[in-house]
This record gives C-alpha cells, structure tokens and sequence, in this order.
C-alpha cells in the first residue's frame, strides 16, 4: 500500500504551482502584449481556442476522469498500469483521429488557411497533452513532481519569450513559447512514469470497461469547451481581432485568479475519490466543508478587488493599447467565484460521489446559455457582450449544481461565514477605493502599478483584519499551522 501523502503538502506545492502560473503571464504578458498588440494577442488566442476543440475530442474527458480511475486502484501497481495504459491507448488513437480532421479543416476553411503555421504550432499540444498521462500523477498526489517540472519549463520559455518575440511579427513565436510552456513537460511524464507503472504490456486489456464513464466525462469536457472557448471563436467570425485581443487580456487576468482559486480543489480531487471508495465519509464530509469555505472565502474578495481596480489591473499589464478590456474584465470577474464554488460542488463532491451526470447537466445548461446569450449581445457590444455571456454562463452551472446537490448544498451554503465576510469585503471596499484618484508619475503604467500596491495592502489587509476579529477558523487554523512549523523548524536549529 502507497504510503498517503501529506494533504498539506500537496495543498502547498499545488500552491506553489498556481503561483508560478500566476507569475509567467504577469512577465510576460505586459512585455508580449506591448509588442503584438491586440492584432496579434487575438490572433494566438484565436487559434488556441480553435485548437482546444481538437484537444478536447483527443482527450476525451480523460484527464478528470483518470485522476479518478487512477486514485482508485493506486495501490495495485499492475492494476494502476492496465488503467494507465488502456487511457493512453485511446488518447493516442484519438490524437491521430483529430490530426486527420485538423488537416481537412486547414485545407478547407479560408480563416484557418490564413495562419496555418500558426494553427500547426499550437497543435503540438494535442500530442503532448496525450503522451502526458497528467492524470496519473494526479492520482497518485504527485504534487511535488508536477510543480517543479511545470515550473523547470516555465523558466525556459519565459527566457525563450525575452530573446526570440521583437515585433509584430512574432505572434507565431510566441504561440509556440506558449504552448512549450503549457505542454512540453508532458515529454517528462512519459519519461518519469516507469517510476509508478510498467513500461511493458501488462494483458488483460479492456479499454471498453472505461467508455461509458469516459464518455460521461467528453460529454462534461465537450460542455465546458464550448463555453469557455466559444466566446473567442465567435468574436473571432464575428468581429475583429482587436476585439478578441480586448476580451482575451480580459480572460486572462480571470483564469490567473480562477487557478488561484481552483488550487485546493485539485489536490482534493484524489484525496475525496480514495475517502468514498474507501467509505470514509465523515471525511469526504468535513474536507467538503472546509474546501468550499476556503474558496469563499478567498473568490469573493478577489473578484471584488479586480472589479474596482480593473482600469489599473489592465494598464498595469497590457498598456493604454488594451483600455477596451477595462468593462469586459469588470463583468467577467464574478465568475472567478461561481467558478470557484462549482470547481468544490462539482469536482470536489458529485464527481467523488459517481454523480458526474449532473455536472454534465449543468456545463450543458451553461454552454447553452452561452451560445444565446453571445448570438444576442456580441454583434452589439463585442468583448462586453462575450464577458455577459461568460458571466450568465458560469452562474447557470453553479445554480444547476445546487439544485442536484439539493440537501447537501443547503447545509454547505448555510455554514459559509456571509456576516463577517459582506462586512469585510464593505469595509475594504471603502478603505481603498480612494486610491483610485492617486497620480503619482505621468507614466501610466507604472502608475497604475503603484495604485494596485496601495490599494491591495488597505483592501486584502482590512479584509483580513476583519476575519481575526471574528476570529474566523479557517485562518485562525492556518495561522496555528504556520507558528507551528516555524517553532519547530526554531527548535531544530
């Protein structure tokens, strides 16, 4: 039997991991946007998200549901092997499938045809995310690996972004940095899985076995692709690439703080598949409770802080160039909590629990919505009317989760700590919004930055005082867990 990981341990090389996300595209992206423009920002997004599409067929859903399968049996090497090896079997035959499509559709479709170098680059990715086995390392809690790796590649293309993207030009240089950054290291995880499974055929092979709930799982993919890539593919048939450049500085600065957000839930993925498999429900309980109060009670003030300070955040990383990203960053950013809260509803509990069906439901309601709301409002209001679509989107998914949860989510919600926190979030709210009228230099970026320093140590720091005076448990938890290990690493010195 696998010795059980330390939870914390994951939680903070996961950590770890999300900040490093958090910190390439803060270097990088002000320099590349800068550069590119949003001409050439929205040319990459474009194809990234057309190629997501090929990456999602490829994939099949596999990368959630292996996590699950591969949990499950991690303590029989040979069964962990078939697993591994019957989900990469069919992520492989799928890959070339969509290869095939992917060639008929940049012989055939003028919009692809004109950047088909670039379309080309970014489809690495689908090899490399299906060699990656992801999932098993996953599984098996293997934070530690996954964070240094991810961060060893991040390091290479952040240097390759500085020498090699000089002008306008570049864009296809810089989609392939990206996509390096993104998916090289799954060569690593081919190399570094003899570690954990055989390399040799095992027998016994029934790839069958896993179709009904992989399909469960591509149905759930095929919904969230849809609504979180569809907003760029029609800004891109639809508008210009201005626009989608606007949307995409916009989406990004989103899926920074989402990756914040979502840290704990997917280390806890593995962790509350073992406790139900293993009937340990008092525990999958109370690791619910604790996660869905982590999320609230760090999504809430994120999103609020990013709302005031958006004209800041967008100058600060993008330059005056990007000051149509302003409103569509300012509707977008509620969804980093709905996201948040979906992420522990549905990956931390009904996929744990075989009830993934109705997070089918709810990313099929979402992508839904999506799509009317976006045929509506994008031809009037472009970029804003895509962060609306976002936004209804995102809420419907959460809403459809609750209702499935039913009782459950009732008990959850009701637990969460909506006094101190709305009181917090007021407080703060008004003890920095003040800083949105400073001048400090006449150059706009860098004064937008000295705003953003400002504002966050009064916004997070009175938000956090707050807490401690309602003597909040979770951070009052946290805090012991850090005098702790500091006493003792003090006393070990």
């Amino acid at each position: 039997m696998r010795k059980q990981i330390s939870l914390k341990k994951n939680f903070i090389m996961n950590a770890i991991l999300t900040l490093s996300s958090f910190i390439f595209p803060l270097i990088t992206f002000p320099y590349v946007s800068r550069i590119l423009l949003p001409v050439g920002t929205g040319r990459v997004s474009f194809a990234t998200s057309v190629i997501a599409y090929f990456n999602m067929f490829a994939q099949l859903g596999i990368p959630t549901y292996g996590i699950r399968a591969c949990a499950r049996v991690r303590d029989n090497k040979e069964e962990l092997t078939r697993t591994t090896h019957e989900l990469l079997m069919i992520n492989v035959i799928m890959s070339i499938f969509m290869y095939i499509v992917l060639a008929a559709a940049l012989a055939f479709i003028p919009r692809l045809r004109a950047d088909r170098l670039l379309f080309i680059i970014v489809s690495a990715s689908i090899f490399l995310n299906a060699i990656g086995m992801e999932y098993l390392y996953r599984g098996l809690e293997q934070y530690t690996y996954i964070t240094v790796r991810s961060i060893i590649f991040k390091f290479i293309a952040l240097a390759a972004m500085f020498l090699l993207v000089h002008q306008k030009s570049d864009y296809i240089i810089y989609g392939g940095i990206s996509i390096f950054a993104a998916s090289a290291s799954n060569i690593m995880n081919f190399i570094n899985a003899r570690k954990y499974i055989y390399m040799h055929p095992v027998g016994g092979y029934n790839m069958r076995r896993h179709f009904k709930a992989v399909g469960i799982f591509f149905a759930m993919s095929v919904a969230t692709t849809v609504y979180t890539n569809l907003d760029t593919i029609m800004l891109g048939f639809m508008t210009t690439d201005d626009d989608v450049g606007y949307y995409n500085t916009a989406v990004k600065i989103k899926v920074i703080l989402v990756g914040i957000v979502t840290s704990l839930g997917g280390v806890l993925l593995p962790r509350s598949s073992y406790y139900v498999e293993n009937g340990q429900m008092d525990e999958f309980r109370r690791l619910s409770r604790k996660a869905l109060r982590f999320v609230w009670l760090l999504a809430a003030p994120l999103a609020l802080y990013f709302i005031l300070f958006s004209a800041q955040g967008i100058y600060f990383l993008s330059g005056p160039a990007f000051k149509g990203s302003i409103l569509p960053m300012q509707w977008i950013m509620p969804t980093v909590l709905f996201i948040g809260l979906t992420n522990i509803t549905g990956i931390q509990i009904l996929v744990p629990l075989g009830r993934e069906k109705y997070v089918l439901y709810s990313e099929i309601g979402g992508a839904v919505t999506d799509l009317i709301i976006n045929a509506l409002l994008i031809p009037h209001f472009k970029s804003t009317g895509a962060s609306i679509g976002t936004l209804a989107a995102e809420f419907v998914v959460l809403l459809i989760q609750c209702i499935a949860l039913k009782d459950t989510a009732k008990k959850l919600f009701s637990s969460l700590p909506y006094l101190e926190s709305i009181l917090g979030l007021a407080l703060a709210s008004l003890g920095s919004v003040w800083a949105v009228w400073l001048h400090f230099v006449e150059n706009l970026t860098l004064n937008s930055f000295l705003i953003l320093i400002i504002s966050a140590v009064c916004f997070f720091g009175i938000y956090i005082i707050v807490l401690v005076l309602f003597k909040e448990p979770l951070l009052k938890e946290m805090a012991q867990t850090a005098v702790g290990k500091l006493k003792a690493k003090t006393g070990g010195s």
